[in-house]
């Protein structure tokens, strides 16, 4: 996909945050020749600041924004899900949930309403038409900033449509680029938390809502019981850590077992051969075809080999190298060179 094919008369709706990222982002596709405008979404209370940033940031930039109320949405689609998964043990990833179901459908639906045929968001990644035809997401040139992992459940209705201009840049350049249109976000930090749980404490937030994660007890390496734990919304596959043991040796959680005890191992034992995925997309919308592909199997990890096999649904995916605390609930996506082909949700490990 080439910027410079676009008509000056082409628009696009640019999902904005008021952060650095997405506030560039409008900003270079104005220089394109873009006729831009924005969208913030209010996905809950918590943002209610991010809305006033982009607010801020649009009229910096000279473009309207049109605020979208998803709170409904959002609370059914993804906050209560990841509630539920975290009560039953597993390790949900959210943006995951939320980018298909709730953020880019609602940016669409926006922009179809107001006759845009394009979207635009801050992230770092990039789509490329491939010779089949079909619309890719392709790594970001800076691998420290890749967000491909993010966006993999992203079908072709919004692929065929959306540009990432950002794919192309380092943070700094972004930065540069914000401190010489003299944008208040310049320097802004990064969002590393969960956005509707801004302190990071998924325990309270979960049990504030009325829910009981199941209860257990840990089980050391031998077998033998180690006393009762928090609840599974405390704990994390490879989770060393905040375990209150004093084991004597560093214990890691092995695997949370499907009636609330937490299986625990030595160092060395968290790490896996083999895993099953379900739940698979393709771009293509076709099955995941046997073979080998790198897989990420969550967001900051780093590409290693893999062999998936499909059957009824399921990947079975082997490792050459064993691979540390693959976590349920995560998710695994396959690249072939930079392509993002597939991926799914990590449904256990062995």
């Amino acid at each position: 996909m080439g910027f410079n094919t676009y008509e000056k008369q082409d628009r696009v709706l640019v999902g904005m945050s008021g952060g650095v990222d997405s506030s560039v982002t409008v900003r270079i596709l104005q220089e394109q020749g873009f006729a831009v405008e924005g969208a913030v979404i209010r996905f809950s209370p918590a943002h209610d600041a991010a809305v006033a940033a982009a607010r801020d940031a649009a009229r910096s930039l000279g473009v309207e924004v049109h605020v979208i109320d998803a709170a409904e949405a959002f609370d059914r689609e993804v906050v209560t899900p990841f509630c539920e998964s975290y009560c039953a043990g597993r390790t949900p990833n959210p943006c995951i949930l939320c980018n298909p179901a709730v953020k880019f459908r609602l940016l669409a639906e926006k922009a179809d309403e107001l006759g845009i045929p394009y979207l635009a968001t801050g992230h770092y990644a990039r789509i490329e038409r491939c010779s089949d035809g079909v619309c890719r997401i392709c790594t970001a040139e800076s691998a420290a900033r890749d967000q491909s992992y993010m966006l993999y459940r992203l079908g072709r209705n919004i692929l065929d449509r959306l540009i990432l201009p950002l794919g192309e840049f380092e943070k700094s350049d972004v930065r540069d680029i914000a401190h010489d249109i003299d944008l208040r976000c310049a320097d802004a930090p990064d969002s590393m938390e969960i956005c509707f749980i801004p302190d990071g404490d998924y325990s309270a937030f979960i049990r504030a809502r009325g829910m009981t994660p199941k209860a257990g007890r840990f089980i050391g390496p031998d077998g033998e019981e180690l006393g009762p734990h928090l609840g599974v919304d405390h704990y994390t596959v490879g989770q060393r850590k905040g375990l209150g043991l004093s084991a004597g040796r560093p214990l890691f959680v092995r695997e949370i077992l499907p009636d609330g005890n937490i299986r625990l191992a030595e160092s060395g034992g968290e790490f896996n051969r083999r895993i099953l995925v379900d739940s698979v997309v393709t771009p293509d919308g076709l099955p995941l075809a046997d073979g080998e592909y790198l897989v990420k199997i969550r967001s900051a990890a780093k590409p290693t080999a893999c062999v998936v096999r499909c059957e009824d649904s399921v990947l079975t995916v082997d490792f050459p190298e064993p691979v540390r605390a693959p976590a349920p609930g995560q998710s695994a996506v396959f690249y072939r060179d930079g392509y993002v082909m597939g991926g799914g949700v990590i449904l256990s490990a062995e």
